[in-house]
């Protein structure tokens, strides 16, 4: 749990002192990546921690479902433009995630499956 509030910390204070538009945690989750990158595995508290919050990540939804009810009036007066902005920013994921996948297939050679092109 420590190793996952330092990160979050260290994220805080990049933010802040770099005046980033990012939120802390954020930058904490990319900090938390490359340790586990360097470090080369899970440590097995952090994974304990971790399945422990998974648990319980469907609690997270609640707020966002309040919110849907409670502003139901507001989201009805703009929901063209919130139907439009969720198709267009749902293509562009996609699109961003192909051209993604194919760049890092092009640089290290992978083929689409192991026993190679049937």
């Amino acid at each position: 749990m420590s190793m996952l509030l330092a990160c979050q910390m260290l994220g805080e204070l990049v933010t802040i002192g770099l005046s980033l538009p990012v939120p802390g945690p954020v930058i904490g989750m990319v900090i938390l990546l490359g340790g586990l990158l360097l470090y080369g595995k899970v440590p097995e508290g952090l994974r304990h921690t971790g399945e422990g919050l998974l648990r319980y990540l469907t609690l997270l939804f609640v707020p966002a479902g309040v919110g849907l009810m409670v502003h139901g009036a507001l989201i009805g007066a703009d929901w063209l433009a919130i139907v439009l902005t969720l198709i267009a920013s749902t293509a562009l994921t996609i699109a961003v995630t192909a051209w993604v996948f194919d760049w890092l297939q092009r640089r290290w050679g992978v083929s689409g499956s192991e026993d190679g092109d049937r």
